[in-house]
């Protein structure tokens, strides 16, 4: 049976299979336990058949997370064991974060090594990049403090099984001591985010300064380092469905569906918080900048709209670059901008991630001050760059970084059963953001031209000659 077919099958299954179980567990009708279990196992194989033909992770993702909510609804007991496949996939998971981010953040420092060429526009766009993304930090935080999405978990069922934070008192002296690594080795081994990320920093910097026969061989490295690591990642990726479904049999086996309530709250404290940084951020930076909002909207329509239906910032990039362009940016601008931007511009990523560690924090049952907040949510900031393009990147980070924190793993699995729905939207919003500060870069240069209108040209290079043409 084809996909169109079978999908509304699967649904009206689904809807058939919860209508009963509630009507069963609140008496309404006298149905033996059996008949809504049969129906739902039955709507778990449609899922799995569907599954089959769509052949993509995310959706076998969401797939897996049914099964391990069946299994861990009906048969706890057995579905306590299953958090070995969890265990397994956290391991591989770990084992990316360290060479991922020193080869990213050494190839996008080190690789834009030519300050001549990169000159003032370079510094403006980070400067831009660095603080906007710390205002969506703060929006993240601010609003997931307000709504406390991930508190009032009952984790009775699941203390036993998982470290705690350790409430140790630091001064200001150890935490800053904390950042700075004294053995690179160590800090890989002990999953210290944030040192690695200084060693990288400082090493990109070192490698920026020798003469380019030294840099160049390097840079080739690291730059084939990165790239393996973003196919290990897609490699690790292929056993998420398994980990995702262990997981989630194990906490629903352990707390019941409880938590699931949680994760759709900070699904709606997502969207409202985006929705906010929008409104209060980048419209009035729009307007302090003077880009013609409604021409601008309308050229990135179609861009983000890509990036929300496809979850993906790559798959929108060209047409973002030619709506760009096609607004009264120049190309070369486009050129540097949109893809620095794509490692160092991701306000959507940076403030899910905000939302997101508190949010574990907050299921744990642990309060972090607001200055241990700021560590965790900066470290996030930190280790999101140059990682924009690996699949589930922000799985990969959060995981992480939590367990830097010494934090436990389970809550991040109760948000990975929405992060399809929040991946879309943080998603659109990293597009949006990059697409405004090619055009904020632009007019902070002297060379946004108002009231261009550009030709029905498919070739971005004679676009960019007719761009060139209408400023002089």
């Amino acid at each position: 049976m084809k996909f169109s077919r079978l999908a509304p099958i699967v649904l009206i299954l689904f809807v058939v299979a919860a209508v009963l179980t509630a009507l069963a567990a609140y008496q309404v009708v006298a149905l033996p336990d059996s008949v809504p279990m049969a129906i739902r196992w039955l709507a778990v194989a449609s899922a799995v058949a569907l599954g089959f033909q769509r052949r993509s992770i995310t959706f076998w993702i969401v797939v897996s997370m049914l099964v391990g909510a069946e299994i861990g609804h009906d048969f706890p007991e057995q579905a306590v064991q299953l958090k070995v496949l969890s265990d397994v996939f956290l391991r591989l998971v770990k084992t990316i974060i360290a060479p991922l981010v020193f080869a990213t953040l050494v190839v996008g420092i080190a690789g834009h090594a030519d300050l001549k060429q990169v000159g003032k526009m370079g510094l403006k766009a980070l400067i831009y990049f660095e603080v906007v993304t710390t205002f969506a930090l703060f929006i993240g935080l601010g609003a997931i403090n307000l709504t406390r999405a991930g508190a009032g978990v009952d984790r009775s069922g699941i203390q036993a099984d998982t470290e705690q934070l350790a409430t140790v008192k630091q001064t200001t002296a150890d935490i800053i001591l904390h950042i700075f690594p004294e053995n690179i080795a160590k800090s890989v081994a002990e999953g210290q985010v944030l040192q690695v990320v200084v060693f990288a920093i400082i090493f990109a910097i070192g490698l920026a300064m020798v003469h380019q026969k030294h840099r160049a061989p390097m840079l080739q490295l690291t730059e084939s380092l990165s790239e393996v690591m973003f196919k290990f990642t897609n490699v690790v990726m292929f056993f998420a469905p398994f980990g995702v479904g262990g997981a989630l049999a194990y906490t629903v086996g352990k707390m019941g569906f409880a938590p699931l309530y949680n994760a759709f709250k900070l699904l709606l404290t997502l969207y409202g918080a985006l929705a906010a940084f929008l409104v209060l951020i980048l419209v009035p930076i729009a307007l302090i900048a003077r880009i013609p909002l409604k021409r601008f909207v309308l050229a990135i329509a179609e861009p983000v709209s890509i990036a929300f239906a496809t979850t993906s910032s790559e798959a929108a990039l060209p047409r973002a670059m030619e709506a760009m362009i096609g607004i009264g940016v120049p190309r070369r601008i486009v050129a540097f901008v949109m893809p620095t931007g794509y490692s160092f511009n991701l306000d959507g990523t940076t403030l899910y991630l905000s939302l997101a560690a508190i949010f574990v924090a907050q299921a744990a049952g642990i309060d972090l001050s607001f200055g241990q907040q700021l560590i965790m949510v900066f470290t996030l900031m930190l280790t999101s760059k140059g990682v924009a393009g690996v699949p589930r990147a922000s799985l990969v980070i959060l995981l992480a970084t939590v367990a830097s924190f010494n934090l436990p793993a389970w809550p991040v699995f109760i948000i990975l059963g929405i992060d399809a729905l929040m991946d879309m939207a943080r998603t659109a919003v990293n597009v949006v953001g990059n697409c405004l500060a090619t055009a904020v870069v632009a007019r902070w240069e002297g060379e946004f031209v108002d009231n261009y209108v550009a030709p029905p040209l498919d070739d971005l290079a004679e676009a960019d000659s007719a761009l060139a043409h209408s400023a002089h």
